[in-house]
């Protein structure tokens, strides 16, 4: 397994204006339902396209704790993320390293991860609404949900959401993220939403327009990088919130293949 700080040296490539989905506030609650087919009246969320200028966020020197993202050379050890054993062992372990030695956390825990494919046919597609992972609330729960009598002692101190993302198979040139900097994200502009699942309602951000929002990407991220971007963090003086979303890139060759990638989501708990 091989690890770099730095960011790798890429061609410049000029910002795009592209449309992204924005929650229109309506003044109730909204509600996802993402892994079963509900009555429309169930479903309360609308959102609304805005054409956004999105920045090259190549050479910027993003950091997680100023802009809420960040990227890393990593040349991974594993054979095929595709594979969800190897994903599920090699890649997890990889993501925890990447990420403690990105915040110096003292422990990492890896909860999950999700292969995505910009297909018709995928069972997992790209997420194409803006939205953040987890609120302040549903933060404090899942540590507790997941790591059971433990979480009593671990929320006492600092920890984060970060996630780690990458391509798989290919290079990313279509559908890459869109990454809007922490510090040009206004509470106001931050909704609660609640998203439910057969088992269980967790609770995300989705995100209203707010034109002094600032946006980035990483344009034609390769195999041996991983991005990672901030979902929350229980310190208030740093990046708590890293709004995102994949957009169609309107600079990409009309014959791009299907974008694949791989997403781990992590807690760092500092000491």
């Amino acid at each position: 397994m091989s690890i770099d700080v730095l960011e790798p040296a890429r061609p410049r490539v000029a910002p795009v204006n592209a449309k992204l989905l924005f929650l229109e506030p309506s003044g109730r609650r909204p509600r996802l339902n993402f892994t079963y087919d509900a009555p429309a009246a169930e479903v309360s969320e609308i959102y609304a396209p805005r054409t956004v200028f999105i920045r090259n966020a190549r050479g910027c020197g993003a950091s997680l704790d100023v802009e809420g993202f960040a990227l890393r050379q990593h040349k991974s050890a594993v054979r095929d993320f595709r594979d969800d054993a190897e994903a599920g062992s090699l890649g997890r372990d990889e993501a925890a390293t990447l990420v403690a030695q990105a915040t110096g956390a003292a422990r990492v825990h890896v909860f999950d991860h999700t292969v995505r494919r910009s297909a018709a046919d995928a069972a997992r597609q790209p997420s194409t609404r803006v939205h953040n992972d987890y609120t302040p609330l549903s933060a404090h729960r899942r540590v507790g949900e997941l790591l059971g009598d433990e979480a009593k002692t671990l929320l006492q101190r600092r920890f984060a959401f970060i996630n780690v993302w990458r391509p798989i198979q290919r290079p990313a040139l279509n559908w890459p993220l869109a990454l809007c900097h922490a510090e040009t994200v206004d509470l106001a502009d931050l909704i609660a939403t609640d998203i439910v699942y057969p088992d269980r309602r967790g609770e995300i951000y989705g995100v209203a327009y707010n034109p002094a929002q600032l946006w980035f990407y990483y344009p034609e991220m390769q195999l041996d990088e991983a991005l990672l971007i901030k979902c929350y963090d229980s310190a208030e003086r740093v990046a708590q919130f890293t709004p995102h979303t994949s957009f169609e890139n309107p600079a990409a060759p009309a014959d791009a293949p299907p974008r694949e990638s791989i997403e781990f989501r992590t807690i760092a708990f500092f000491d």
